[in-house]
């Protein structure tokens, strides 16, 4: 597929995504804008690139100043923020973006960051708006920050993907371009981390010494070596957390206990770094080996690269060097084993990286998510998914156990343009796809737990496979069957029709209405409700969808008035709030409504 073809194959699944969600095509600005927006985030999220997305459309002017701002999304310990904006035009043709319409677009968004630093503009903002919560964070947690990036995401064509940084009151703000070459790259090519590509001959200037062990396994070759300290902070500033984008999706801080020892080393003692760190432990798809000025083997380049264990080392390195510019890490040496995956198919690759994840972070621990992919439940759940089909014996739902399965399963089925297509219009859409961190999500609400799933997808991930697995790796998890399979599918199917339905309706907090919607209708309803029915129809009754916008209504104003002025989203995080809503009062559902049982 050339860029032009997937630029209109982009076009398309946009349009697609709109009809799915809400079954009419919506063709005015700024809506198909948000859609993209989401859609590129999410795969940026996936690759590894940023956190857990939030869309945030808002546009304003602040006395001749306009700001924009498109989505978010913070890292779990609130130390690194991304901002994107959005430059969609819908076209399908190629089309070359000004490089000065990309810096106004960003110039917009570092205003509005400036301003909420500032506290200049919150106070004119309607808290019921989505933004607000936003606007509030980068107030409270401005110096915090270790990292800000801004992303220009574009359906056009940029020169440069990648700006000087932009400093905003002390503070160093990246700037990156997503646009539609460069997302071509990653979706055509099924390996994003292609593009992480470290010439060390450039970099050391000779190729880099090491003990090489080539073709003596099937599955890998390996190679130990010591890394400077200055190729690794390149590394990590060029590419950041993408350099941990492969099973492993750890967004990993500089800060804490360990941190704070390795930042101490490099400032009394970097002589001795390499004596005291562990080391890290990398993947990489290809390398090249040389000899050097020497006469001693060693890596002229490397492609691909994963640091799969030592990423507190990686970023420890980067932060350390950018707060204290007289460090020198010319003498800094960072032990590393390498490991040259072969050709073995993607399901045996993932597997083997996943493994290797697991037992080389002994020290820092990474996404449960993702290193839970083999427990027996996922792997069943994976199992049903492909052998049970929809009533109408056609279509089925895809249970995304490894992360990129999905994309992988359309590359191995969809071999032809027709084929592909069939897949994803009538056996496997989009709209079908349940992620590990989905599944747990509507689980746990159906469960009861709407305070733990207002936490975010990592940490209610985490409650969750407390609950399905034994006290330890060697004890039984819980077996899914056909039945448990359908219920879930039918709650899956459930919350994406109250997405829908909410989305409307409110400006703000729309998520949080929805987890506590369908909570208290299984609080209230349980047994008495018929999932099943649900997964028979493959969808929800009229009268169910009318009742649900009633009761989203109630909630909203339960949530609002219990708040006390609280943040909605950190409100909904906690018990009370939950018992609160449990002992409110909510409209009986109309007798005619069928999922609810007499």
């Amino acid at each position: 597929m050339e860029l032009l073809e997937f630029l209109i194959k982009t076009q398309q699944d946009i349009g697609e995504e709109i009809g799915t969600r809400f079954a009419a095509s919506v063709d005015t600005y700024p809506y198909q804008e948000s859609v993209f927006t989401e859609v590129v985030m999410a795969h940026m999220q996936d690759i590894g690139m940023t956190f857990e997305p939030q869309v945030c459309h808002y546009a304003s002017k602040f006395g001749n100043a306009i700001f924009r701002i498109s989505g978010y999304a913070l890292s779990e310990d609130l130390d690194q923020l991304d901002l994107f904006v959005g430059l969609y035009k819908g076209l399908e043709t190629l089309v070359n973006i000004p490089e000065s319409e990309v810096k106004n677009a960003a110039e917009q968004c570092f205003r509005f960051v400036q301003l909420c630093a500032q506290d200049k503009i919150i106070s004119k903002i309607n808290e019921a708006n989505d933004i607000y919560e936003l606007a509030f964070m980068i107030k409270k947690k401005f110096k915090d920050f270790e990292q800000i990036r801004v992303f220009v995401i574009t359906d056009m064509v940029a020169k440069n993907k990648i700006f000087k940084p932009r400093t905003i009151l002390d503070k160093t703000i990246q700037l990156e371009v997503m646009d539609i070459e460069r997302l071509y790259r990653h979706w055509s090519e099924g390996k994003p981390r292609d593009e992480l590509v470290v010439d060390f001959s450039h970099l050391n200037g000779s190729p880099l010494p090491c003990i090489y062990m080539p073709g003596e396994l099937e599955e890998y070759d390996y190679a130990l070596t010591a890394i400077p300290g200055e190729a690794l902070r390149f590394l990590y500033e060029r590419y950041g957390q993408r350099l941990l984008e492969s099973n492993v999706r750890s967004f990993l801080s500089s800060t804490g206990k360990v941190n704070k020892g390795i930042s101490n080393t490099l400032q009394v003692e970097p002589k001795r770094f390499m004596a005291y760190n562990n080391g890290i432990v990398m993947t990489v798809d290809e390398i090249s080996i040389d000899k050097g000025h020497d006469g001693v083997p060693g890596i002229q380049w490397a492609k691909g690269i994963q640091i799969v264990n030592g990423g507190q080392t990686t970023a420890s390195i980067y932060f350390t060097k950018k707060k204290y510019k007289n460090i020198d890490l010319a003498n800094v040496r960072v032990p590393a084993k390498i490991i040259i995956l072969k050709e073995n198919g993607l399901a045996d690759e993932e597997s083997l990286i996943a493994n290797i994840s697991k037992y080389a972070n002994s020290q820092n621990a990474v996404r449960a998510s993702d290193l839970s992919s083999n427990k027996p439940f996922h792997i069943e759940i994976e199992k049903l998914s492909m052998t049970t089909f929809c009533p109408d014996g056609v279509g089925r739902w895809f249970y995304e156990r490894a992360n990129g399965g999905y994309k992988t399963m359309l590359m191995m089925e969809g071999s032809t343009p027709v084929k592909l297509k069939h897949l994803k219009t009538k056996i496997v859409p989009a709209s079908r796809k349940i992620t590990k961190t989905d599944l747990a999500k509507f689980i746990n609400i159906w469960d009861g737990k709407p305070e733990i799933v207002s936490l975010g997808a990592q940490k209610n991930f985490v409650a969750f496979m407390k609950d399905i697995s034994g006290v330890d790796d060697d004890s039984p998890d819980f077996f899914p069957d056909l039945e448990y399979y359908k219920k879930m599918i039918a709650k899956a199917i459930l919350f994406k029709k109250a997405t829908a339905i909410v989305r409307p309706l409110f400006h703000a907090f729309r998520a949080n209405i929805v987890v506590y919607v369908i909570a208290m209708i299984a609080y209230r309803y349980g047994e008495d409700f018929d999932l099943m029915r649900i997964w028979s129809q493959q969808g929800i009754s009229e009268q169910l969808s009318e009742q649900l916008k009633i009761w989203a209504m109630e909630i909203n104003d339960v949530l609002t008035k219990s708040s006390n002025g609280r943040m909605i989203s950190e409100w909904a995080k906690s018990t009370k709030c939950w018992d609160i809503v449990k002992e409110s009062k909510f409209s009986l559902p109309a007798e005619s409504i069928p999922e609810i049982k007499k």
